[in-house]
């Protein structure tokens, strides 16, 4: 029960006071709340304004240190004592984002025009942290001052600080455009900001451009504003991302470091940068650099070296004496941050709220803003110009009289009175009446008879007039202090009557900035195509390119190789293990794209230009690393092809397998090969790919088997198919233990057995005569074949034709496994049906050994031959015999108990383009 006597306790009846809980829904106070907390984030911490350029705390800081003093010519202060004078006045956050955004404000790599001078460390390019705040000083840069002018002239609008106790201002009045010149970056809640920094100079020109002409294009703007011109220079490739971002507020802008090359010790070249892309840690990218040299990703490199000091920016990479220096570049730019992008997103508070805003629009903003700074300022010039005027007429009036004015005052019993008789009087205005109609004050004018009274300020002012200004000299200096008081006053107005004269300050005032601080573009903006490849940088260059039976591939160039003559002992083509040896080679260009054909019908697409170079007796790179093969799987057949994958269409590919298996498919099939290869030919088990050449209806087919065998056939009698999964038709039928080592492409002519075998005579006639084929070997007549030779047929009358069937005669080369060869007319080799057992290509014993490779060659060709102990012979094909279909050979290569596995044709000068090539045993 309650006490009555305890004042504490109420009235036992009352009811007990109402309760200030409401119930709400959950959802509607989540997204009330949190509403509130992404509009204050988006304008009160990540969004810089579009008028000065700044965020909240940049601008807290600038303005705490402007307000204690702390510019350009006084000494630098402590950083702690601005941070803690920002924090406790007008930014209630922590002190490390106060510290880190002034750290931010004085670093040369991050800002294009540094808004604060700092002494001490204040971090680095590295990343290195600065020091603690205690231990650095700084004060205003003397480029934050005209951001900062006349902010004591009532430019700006003031807000209370989060306490109420102090007053900030909500802009600065910023007479270049910040936002632009050193850019912004942040993370808001539901968008983001990222302006990249633009030079000075260039945005000034773009702003009294648009100012003499509001209608200007964008376009037109970007011709002054050709893209950004970031601290820490480097290149900015093309204009395409910057003129998206200026167009659309949005683009990406590829930057690249600037490098120059220099010879180095041990014939070396050097690439040293000298300038890298904005926010690219440097010590990041060496180490980088230096982790995928480790991991082999990046090829060429032999030495790494971080060179940098205070006079700027070197980081050297010496690159190997074999290597490229354009190649080495590009690996750099697409694995390192030494080319990146800058994803331009240029969103600002524009009239306090986000915007997306183009390059026009942040220009816009900027003008209308400081036409309003000036207009702001000019009324405030006239108001505090009226203002002293008013008190100048008042002396004046007393001055002119004087005798009157000091009677009045010694009457007077106290200020006031006298203060209150000052003010009740009518005085006349004598010869003070011109200037008090010059200062044309609409507070105070004169009455109709030419009389004035005064103000309570004027009468005031005579009140505290000191008498020295009562001598003939202080009456002339008030009046020419009023004169020239009215002459501004006259201006102001005319001013404030005139947009054209508020924008030609505008314009005047941009321009002072521009000569005091306007500097020489860093950035420079090269020419670029994105779709540059790697290639256009390598030269052209005809390489030999070998692989081994353990998958070890590599490319030398051809150059190194000289020719010897037959029956010579090479040199070493690559250095194999006892296990290994080499299985195939073929010569290509650099830009040539070769086709990989793998044991499991897959196929594979790489540039010549990939393939490792190496020295020619080094064993190469693995297959395996390069390509991606399963287990068991290796390649058995590689294909150089055209340069220009749109011809492909128009050319056919002809495969042949082991097996004796035949498929005819359209080139174009290939031409979309991804990484991960994809099928090229269905086999059956134990059967694989023997090779594969580009072909037309135009042309044969010619099979040769180990055992001596092959077959000519028209390409038309293989169908093209649609599918690359199935298996083909028969090419050759195989008699027991043999198999398919070559295909060759030949071209097609139409002649009857009567007219070849007539050429053939002449031609061969003529040949002894020159001593070109030697007149001892067996014609291919006597030779026992699996099928019925052609009989002998008389000679008939050839003509004209001979001369035409002549041009059309190509010769096939032959080659066996230990060394012997032959070159023989391809009119020696009749058309048949496909599928049959064909005819003798070569005879074949103990003494030459089985068939390795048949191609066609012309006489200024060279070939390759390559065993399986990894000697290499290249030998001009004009030193080969040229003989019968059914002969032996003769040595071309004295193998020493080795054997041939793989032989390469080499066009000569007067080469037409055809090759071919055999396959290893």
């Amino acid at each position: 029960m309650a006490d009555p006597k305890d004042p504490r306790s109420g009235p036992p009846d009352l009811p007990p006071p109402a309760s200030d809980v409401k119930p709400v829904q959950i959802t509607d106070e989540m997204r009330r709340s949190y509403l509130d907390y992404a509009m204050s984030v988006i304008v009160s911490r990540a969004l810089p304004d579009a008028r000065d350029g700044l965020k909240p705390v940049h601008r807290r800081i600038l303005y705490t240190m402007f307000e204690n003093g702390f510019t350009p010519d006084k000494p630098y202060k402590k950083s702690a004592r601005v941070v803690g004078d920002v924090m406790g006045k007008y930014h209630p956050h922590g002190n490390l984002a106060i510290y880190d955004a002034l750290v931010r404000m004085a670093q040369d790599f991050s800002m294009r025009l540094p808004l604060i001078d700092g002494q001490g460390n204040f971090g680095s390019i590295d990343n290195d942290p600065p020091a603690a705040d205690r231990y650095t000083e700084a004060r205003l840069d003397k480029a934050a001052m005209p951001l900062l002018d006349d902010l004591d002239k009532d430019t700006v609008n003031f807000t209370a600080n989060y306490s109420g106790e102090f007053e900030e201002p909500s802009v600065l009045p910023a007479k270049y455009p910040n936002l632009l010149v050193n850019g912004a970056g942040g993370i808001a809640v539901g968008m983001a900001t990222n302006i990249p920094p633009h030079n000075l100079g260039e945005v000034i020109d773009a702003c009294t451009a648009y100012i003499d002409d509001p209608a200007i294009s964008i376009d037109d703007l970007i011709a002054i504003v050709p893209g950004p011109d970031f601290p820490t220079g480097a290149q900015i490739l093309g204009q395409a991302g910057a003129r998206a971002a200026y167009h659309t507020g949005r683009g990406s802008i590829i930057m690249r470091a600037k490098w120059h090359t220099e010879e180095m010790r041990r014939e070396r070249e050097a690439i040293v940068f000298t300038e890298i892309p904005y926010q690219v840690n440097k010590a990041h990218l060496v180490e980088k650099i230096g982790e995928l040299v480790r991991e082999k990703k990046l090829e060429g490199i032999a030495e790494l070296r971080d060179e940098s000091d205070r006079d700027g920016i070197r980081v050297v990479v010496e690159i190997k004496r074999d290597a490229v220096v354009d190649v080495v570049l590009n690996q750099l730019y697409r694995y390192t941050a030494l080319q990146t992008s800058f994803g331009a997103n240029i969103v600002a508070l524009n009239g306090g709220r986000p915007e997306v805003m183009n390059l026009k629009d942040l220009i816009r903003a900027f003008v209308d803003f400081r036409e309003e700074v000036v207009s702001r300022r000019t009324k405030f010039l006239l108001g505090k110009a009226r203002e002293r005027a008013h008190v100048l007429c008042g002396l004046a009036i007393a001055v002119a009289n004087i005798d009157e004015v000091i009677r009045l005052i010694r009457a007077a019993p106290d200020p006031n009175s006298a203060r209150e008789e000052l003010m009740g009087r009518d005085w006349p205005a004598r010869d003070i009446a011109p200037l008090i109609a010059l200062v044309d004050d609409p507070r105070h004018r004169l009455a109709e008879d030419g009389s004035y009274r005064l103000s309570e300020a004027q009468a005031r002012a005579i009140l505290d007039l000191r008498l020295q200004r009562l001598t003939a000299l202080g009456r002339e200096e008030v009046g020419g202090e009023l004169t020239k008081l009215a002459a501004e006053i006259s201006d102001y107005l005319d001013i404030l009557r005139s947009r054209v004269r508020i924008l030609t300050i505008v314009k005047d005032e941009l321009k002072a900035v521009r000569e005091a601080f306007a500097t020489p573009r860093r950035s420079e903006i090269v020419a670029w195509d994105s779709d540059v490849e790697d290639e256009d940088l390598i030269q052209r260059e005809d390489m030999v390119v070998t692989v081994s039976h353990a998958g070890y591939i590599k490319r030398v160039p051809l150059s190194t190789y000289r020719a010897q003559r037959r029956g010579g002992k090479g040199r070493s083509g690559m250095q194999t293990r006892e296990e290994d040896f080499v299985t195939r080679l073929f010569v290509a260009n650099t830009h040539t794209p070769v086709l990989f054909f793998s044991s499991l019908g897959q196929v594979y697409k790489e540039k010549v230009w990939r393939l490792p170079l190496a020295a020619p007796n080094a064993k190469g790179r693995f297959l395996r690393g390069m390509l991606p093969l399963e287990e068991g799987e290796r390649i058995t057949t590689i294909m150089p092809l055209p340069e220009d994958e749109a011809s492909w269409d128009r050319l056919d590919v002809m495969f042949a397998t082991r097996s004796g298996s035949v498929r005819r498919n359209k080139l174009s099939d290939f031409v979309q090969v991804n990484r991960a290869g994809k099928i090229a030919m269905k086999l059956d088990e134990g059967d694989e790919i023997v090779d594969v050449q580009i072909c037309s209806v135009a042309d044969d087919v010619l099979l040769t088997t180990a055992k001596g065998q092959c077959i000519r056939f028209p390409v038309p009698d293989v169908r093209v198919f649609k599918g690359r999964d199935s298996t083909g038709v028969r090419g050759i039928a195989l008699g027991q233990g043999d198999r398919l080592i070559s295909m060759a492409i030949l071209r097609h002519v139409d002649a009857t057995p009567e007219e070849r075998m007539t050429f053939l005579r002449r031609a061969s006639a003529m040949r002894r005569a020159l001593g070109i084929e030697p007149a001892d070997e067996p014609s291919a007549n006597g030779v026992e074949s699996t099928e019925a030779e052609e009989p002998v047929t008389r000679e008939v009358e050839l003509g004209d034709k001979y001369a035409q069937m002549d041009e059309a005669e190509q010769f096939v080369l032959t080659i066996s496994e230990k060394g012997y060869g032959k070159r023989t007319s391809s009119y020696e080799y009749r058309i048949t049906g496909r599928g049959g057992k064909g005819i003798v290509a070569m005879a074949v014993n103990e003494r030459n050994g089985k068939l390795v490779a048949s191609f066609p060659v012309e006489h200024s060709d060279e070939i390759m031959l390559i065993t399986n102990e990894g000697q290499t012979i290249r030998v001009p094909v004009d030193d080969i015999r040229i003989v019968g279909r059914g002969t032996q050979g003769v040595t071309v290569f004295k193998t020493d108990g080795a054997r041939v596995v793989s032989v390469e044709h080499i066009e000569g000068e007067d080469g037409d383009g055809e090759n071919g090539g055999g396959e290893g045993a």
